[in-house]
């Protein structure tokens, strides 16, 4: 069987404690996991100081070029897997095994982070706004005949990794590029693509004191979240919420995104279903960053009846269908209380699945798994439960309220796509403090920049800009 080390400072470590990594389908074990016991993990990050050095001395230039080197080796190579070795393909298959993600959506989660690689140069700008990346080499520039300086303000950066979506891997990738080394947690489902990606990065050139993987429990998880300087935590609301208030840890919690169309496109709402559906839809409805709420301005009932119809020719396909849209649920009786929990919240007065009519239930079973069905709410009360409801499969809520109100009462927004283009709608959506990313005109919420920051910047979140004044 497959055993995926833990990795302390590059290096391979068995552990007496193991765990197993099931098929999601059978049952049977894809791979044992060595499990890192908190006292390890702080007795490892005692040496970050050490492998900050180690990293910090690589130039700007030779690190880009390992990042582009990184992303083929990522795609292609056949690479480092415990004692054993993986091809690309391999990944996918086991990615898709573990799960639940069709392969099909395995491998554009592959590109996306291919991409982010690939194109470091290009984010790292858009990050830093432009700023010269060899100042990362010197410390500090003279800019416009002023000094500049920045300092990076810890020896690594903490990562607490999700299972959903392996996409999510390209939001930590840059602090490599940035020199700083990580501290991994991977999902106990997902251990496969940070895994692969410090494979990829240590063909390429990079040293392994850049990178530590600690498959751990939650003990190992908080050790990780106090000794950090800086960190990135993945997870549900209940999750992150201690966190929450913690300048030193960024929160990647649910994203509760919208798309909002103005009274001016609201008569055109049949033109705007393509951007709506693959807002909602795309990547199994897993991402922080698929729309769960659609608000209008008007004709709201007729728009959620139109999602509603595209929803119905959706269907739970097999993991290897090129076709297949959603995800299954590696925990099947989850599915079940995740339609339960929304049962009861329909039970609310002021909301409708519209969904309903077109199957007899919600919860799937198929192909040896379960899945949960699109689903479309209608809300009546921009107060009820479900306008503001985020689900781990392609779940919507439409609520319809007069234009003037729509941004003051859309609460917290990661992305929010405004379709319209009335000016003043427009620049309430500028002044928002809610809203994290927005798109103008008919952008799902799904299309990424990747020269503009995701969810809080990550060269804000690990450098700091020091005042600074320079004799002669």
């Amino acid at each position: 069987m497959i055993h995926i080390p833990i990795l302390r400072a590059g290096k391979p470590y068995y552990s007496l404690n193991k765990t197993t990594v099931n098929h999601f389908q059978t049952g049977e074990p894809v791979a044992e996991m060595s499990m890192a016991n908190s006292g390890l993990i702080a007795r490892d990050m005692q040496n970050g100081p050490a492998n900050k050095q180690r990293i910090g001395d690589i130039p700007m230039a030779d690190m880009l070029a390992m990042c582009k080197k990184a992303a083929v080796l990522f795609r292609e190579a056949e690479l480092p897997l415990g004692e054993g070795t993986q091809t690309g393909e391999d990944y996918i298959q086991q990615l898709s095994a573990t799960s639940g993600m069709p392969v099909s959506l395995c491998r554009k989660n592959m590109d996306k982070i291919t991409l982010v690689m690939d194109g470091m140069e290009t984010v790292l700008g858009g990050l830093t706004r432009g700023l010269d990346l060899s100042i990362l080499d010197s410390g500090w520039k003279e800019v416009d005949d002023r000094p500049l300086n920045f300092f990076c303000e810890t020896d690594e950066l903490g990562a607490i990794l999700p299972s959903n979506s392996p996409g999510v891997h390209s939001l930590w990738i840059q602090a490599l590029a940035m020199k700083v080394p990580l501290i991994l947690k991977p999902g106990s489902a997902e251990p496969w693509s940070p895994y692969r990606i410090a494979q990829a990065f240590m063909a390429a050139g990079m040293p392994g004191e850049a990178f530590g993987y600690y498959p751990t429990d939650h003990s190992g998880a908080n050790e990780i979240l106090l000794r950090s300087g800086r960190s990135m935590f993945f997870g549900d609301k209940n999750t992150v919420a201690p966190w929450k208030h913690d300048r030193r840890v960024q929160i990647h919690g649910p994203g509760w995104s919208k798309v909002v169309i103005g009274a001016d496109e609201a008569n055109n709402w049949e033109s705007h279903l393509d951007v709506i559906e693959t807002s909602v839809v795309e990547n199994g409805g897993r991402s922080c960053i698929n729309a769960s709420g659609v608000w209008t301005a008007a004709n709201g009932r007729e728009l959620a009846e139109g999602i509603a119809k595209r929803f119905a020719s959706i269907e739970a396909r097999n993991m290897d269908d090129p076709d297949a849209r959603i995800a299954a649920f590696t925990n099947k009786k989850l599915a079940y209380l995740l339609s339960d929990m929304l049962d009861n919240q329909l039970r609310t007065p002021g909301a409708e699945d519209l969904t309903a009519k077109y199957r007899e239930s919600r919860v799937v079973e198929a192909f040896d798994a379960v899945f949960l069905l699109p689903t479309v709410v209608y809300c009546e009360d921009p107060q009820h439960p479900l306008a503001s409801a985020e689900y781990l499969f392609p779940f919507v809520s439409v609520v319809e309220l007069p234009e003037e109100s729509l941004v003051h009462q859309m609460g917290p927004t990661l992305v929010a796509t405004a379709i319209t283009g009335n000016q003043q709608l427009i620049n309430q959506l500028f002044a928002s403090t809610h809203v994290e990313r927005l798109n103008i005109g008919s952008i799902p919420t799904m299309k990424i920049s990747w020269d503009q920051p995701h969810e809080g910047n990550l060269f804000e979140h690990l450098y700091r800009q020091r005042a600074l004044q320079v004799t002669g």
